[in-house]
C-alpha cells in the first residue's frame, strides 16, 4: 500500500515517502514521511500489522513521521516487538531524539527494537529476506558536509524477498544505474523514484529488463505536473514493461 508517494517538496495531495509491503505473512512498513500516523490509522489496521520498519536514509521526507507512529504504536497498544532498520550511525542520535520527545522505553507496551542495517548479507523478518544495496543519493551532501557534521550519510536501496515474490524498492537514488544490484535476477516488481533525474534517463535504463511490473513514485514536483507528458514518454521506452505512476492510498496487488 502507498501511505506516500511524493517527493521532498511540500505536497499537495501527496504524503512523502511511506510504503506498507505484504509479503506471504510478513508486513513491512518502508519508510515513514509524514503523515504516515494519520494514513495508518485511516485503514483501520492494527498497530501490530507490520513486522519491522525498514528507513532506507535519514531525509526528512522519508522519516519525519517516525515519531508519530511510535507514538501511535504506544497509544493504539501495540504489543508485539517492533525492529526498526536504519543505518547504524543514525542509531544514538535516533535514542536521544525518542527520549527528548518523551517517548521513554517504559511507556512502551512493546520492545523497540532499533537495529543497525548489516554490511553485507540481509536480515531476516518472519518470513521475509530482506538486502539493502548502497546508493550514491547523499554523495553529494557527504562530500560537502562530512567534514562538519557527524552524520550517517548512507542510503540504501532494498530488495524485498518472501511469500515467492521478489520486489525492489529504490528508494531515493543518485544515478539509474544504482538499481542494478536490484536487477541482477527477475523482479516481480520494482517500486522506483523519479525524482532526482530525467525521466527518459531512467525508462532508458529499465528498458528491456527481467522486471514484470514497475510502479513509479515520489515524483518530482515537475514530473507530478507533467504526468501526461511522462506517460507517454515511458509508455514509448518502456512498451515491454507493465507500469503505473502511483497515488497516496493505492493498492498495488502482484
Amino acid at each position: 500500500m502507498c501511505f506516500g508517494t511524493g517527493d521532498g517538496w511540500p505536497c499537495v495531495g501527496r504524503g512523502h515517502a511511506s510504503f506498507l509491503y505484504g509479503l506471504g505473512g510478513t508486513s513491512l512498513l518502508v519508510d515513514c514521511g509524514e503523515p504516515i500516523d494519520s494514513r495508518f490509522k485511516s485503514t483501520g489496521l492494527s498497530y501490530d500489522t507490520f513486522d519491522a520498519i525498514l528507513l532506507s536514509h535519514l531525509h526528512a521526507d522519508h522519516v519525519g513521521g517516525l515519531f508519530m507512529l511510535l507514538q501511535g504504536c504506544w497509544l493504539e497498544g501495540r504489543r508485539k516487538p517492533l525492529p526498526i532498520y536504519l543505518p547504524s550511525r543514525a542509531i544514538p542520535a535516533l535514542r536521544r531524539m525518542l527520549r527528548t520527545v518523551f517517548i521513554f522505553d517504559e511507556l512502551l507496551p512493546f520492545e523497540l527494537q532499533l537495529r543497525p542495517w548489516p554490511a553485507k548479507g540481509a536480515v531476516r523478518v518472519r518470513g521475509a529476506r530482506v538486502s539493502v544495496f548502497p546508493t550514491s543519493h547523499l554523495n553529494g551532501f557527504r562530500a560537502h558536509f562530512a567534514r562538519k557534521y557527524r552524520v550517517d550519510f548512507r542510503a540504501y536501496c532494498l530488495l524485498l524477498e518472501g511469500g515467492g515474490l521478489r520486489v525492489g524498492h529504490s528508494a531515493d537514488l543518485g544515478q539509474p544505474a544504482d538499481l542494478e544490484p536490484l536487477l541482477q535476477k527477475p523482479l516481480d516488481l520494482l517500486v522506483c523514484e523519479l525524482a532526482h533525474f530525467a525521466p527518459e534517463a531512467l525508462f532508458s535504463f529499465l528498458g528491456g529488463r527481467k522486471v514484470k511490473r514497475v510502479v513509479f513514485v515520489h515524483l518530482s514536483r515537475t514530473n507530478w505536473e507533467n504526468l501526461d507528458q511522462v506517460r507517454r514518454l515511458a509508455k514509448r521506452l518502456l512498451p515491454d514493461i507493465p507500469h503505473t505512476f502511483a497515488r497516496d492510498g493505492e493498492h498495488i496487488r502482484i
